[in-house]
């Protein structure tokens, strides 16, 4: 992969609140929000879903953390793994929409409807703040 494309200062302040928010998201699966977390684990996941909740959680502290102190080519590496990781976990979203269950607020489907549109968003913000959209637009 080559080097790391240099980011600018709205890239680095992305980056910086993206990690906050997924550090902040992982505490919560730990926490606060456990059971709210819970919600979102569909039926198909073979798993108990506490359980997923706290390695969900612990992946998330650590990508949250990568976000804020990994520099270099691996961050690309990091934005295109953040944007895999928010593809893996909008089932949840969408098992929270499909089966009508509130948690963190959205307590109507128009909301969490909107939710949904919102994943796309995190996936952009990931591969913006890292480099890897710019490094993969070079590669066209």
């Amino acid at each position: 992969m080559p080097q790391q494309p240099h980011t600018t200062t709205l890239q680095n302040v992305t980056r910086g609140l993206l990690g906050t928010f997924m550090v902040v998201a992982g505490t919560g699966h730990l926490t606060f929000a456990r059971q709210d977390f819970q919600a979102q684990v569909p039926d198909f996941v073979p798993l108990d879903k506490d359980a997923v909740v706290l390695l969900s959680g612990v992946v998330e502290i650590g990508l949250g953390l990568a976000l804020l102190l990994i520099n270099g080519k691996n961050r690309v590496r990091l934005g295109l793994g953040l944007a895999v990781f928010y593809a893996a976990v909008f089932p949840g979203n969408v098992h929270q929409y499909t089966h009508h269950l509130s948690a963190f607020g959205l307590d109507t489907d128009a909301k969490r409807l909107a939710r949904l549109f919102f994943q796309p968003v995190l996936m952009g913000a990931a591969l913006y703040s890292t480099g890897a959209w710019q490094l993969l637009k070079k590669q066209k």
